[in-house]
């Protein structure tokens, strides 16, 4: 499932909501766009992924993958709700679709929050 906002019609932010099985799922692609940054927008749609998974998927954990190096990033879910698991994932050089990276040491940091009812 992939959220979406809108303003004055046009596509301001999304967020993708995946279904992981076994009450888990995951939230990917938060996406704002930068006028409607610090606003609070990313904030309800991470609530809005939360409830979907909750009382749509029927999930009890929501997890998430972030770069590593993004400590700033991290340190936002973390005022969220969202704990390091210490869990990793490797990052997938050689895939167009994740861009061109300008270094070499980049991983991604398993982050997960329990879902309450």
């Amino acid at each position: 499932m992939i959220l979406l906002a809108f303003r004055a019609g046009a596509l301001i932010g999304c967020v993708n909501v995946q279904d992981e099985g076994e009450g888990v799922a995951y939230l990917g692609m938060l996406t704002v766009a930068p006028d409607a940054q610090a606003g609070g927008l990313g904030r309800r749609l991470i609530e809005a992924a939360e409830a979907h998974a909750r009382d749509r998927i029927g999930a009890h954990t929501l997890r998430m993958t972030v770069i590593a190096q993004r400590t700033d990033l991290i340190a936002w879910y973390q005022r969220r709700g969202y704990d390091r698991t210490g869990a990793t994932e490797p990052f997938p050089y050689g895939n167009e679709r994740f861009g061109k990276p300008r270094r070499d040491d980049l991983t991604f940091e398993v982050l997960a929050k329990a879902l309450v009812a």
